[in-house]
């Protein structure tokens, strides 16, 4: 069995693959000051009794990726394993001004929405930042765009006015609140479906064809049935993304 990794600022998601099909998935918060000794720990009662044969791993989170690597080389060097970055073949072309500077999950992700639905294609991957993937026509990636992020655009907003607090992250029964937890839903749910709206049509519009539009992220079930532009829903995207690599680099 595959073992994906997928390292988010806020969450890590891992993934067990039986060829083709993911079998079982896990959220487990992030913490960049987790050793090689702590993830391994971590993997070992995620996946007890699943006998792994590979791993596969992309990380957003510098000091995490460093661990990463130290916990293959102690745990895992008698199998092969994939970390992605410079110098992994993915299929995917970056055609943007700096390639260095696109982050291995956008590059994981623009290749699985490829391999789902073909090109053109837009990502918009709901996490720690709102980032928008553009995917061309032949599978490359040509940009995109970033926005903040759900959570912490909240955590701003209620850290920096006296009176607001947070409130659960749930669509509101209404665009005009009636009270100051509705409003702020109203404005978080409805707000971030208007903002992704705007930018997908723009984008679309810019790429022209008939993008696919696919949603993932741990919060894209907050703006499901909200924003209007998002067509697809695909939770592990990430996890299929990093599988495609590993088969990519089998050799």
């Amino acid at each position: 069995m595959l073992l994906c990794i997928d390292v988010g600022n806020t969450q890590t998601v891992y993934g067990v693959f039986d060829g083709e099909w993911l079998v079982r998935s896990w959220r487990t918060k992030t913490d960049a000051r987790s050793t090689a000794d702590e993830l391994a720990l971590t993997v070992r009662g995620l996946v007890e009794g699943r006998p792994v044969t590979g791993l596969s791993v992309c990380s957003t989170v510098p000091a995490v990726l460093r661990e990463l690597r130290s916990m293959l080389t102690a745990y895992y060097s008698d199998l092969p394993a994939v970390v992605v970055g410079p110098g992994v073949r993915t299929g995917v072309p970056l055609m943007v001004d700096n390639p260095k500077e696109v982050g291995a999950d956008r590059v994981v992700n623009s290749l699985a929405a490829y391999h789902l639905y073909g090109g053109p294609a837009v990502v918009v991957d709901f996490g720690t930042s709102t980032s928008i993937d553009v995917v061309g026509a032949k599978g490359e990636f040509v940009g995109g765009a970033l926005a903040p992020g759900i959570e912490i655009s909240v955590d701003a907003l209620t850290a920096r006015a006296a009176q607001l607090r947070k409130v659960e992250l749930i669509q509101p029964r209404a665009a005009i609140g009636k009270n100051t937890v509705e409003a702020l839903q109203s404005g978080v749910v409805f707000g971030f479906a208007g903002l992704v709206d705007g930018l997908v049509d723009r984008i679309c519009t810019e790429l022209g064809g008939d993008p696919a539009v696919i949603a993932t992220g741990g919060l894209a079930p907050l703006v499901l049935g909200v924003a209007q532009t998002l067509q697809h829903h695909e939770p592990d995207l990430t996890l299929i993304g990093l599988r495609l690599v590993a088969e990519k680099n089998r050799d």
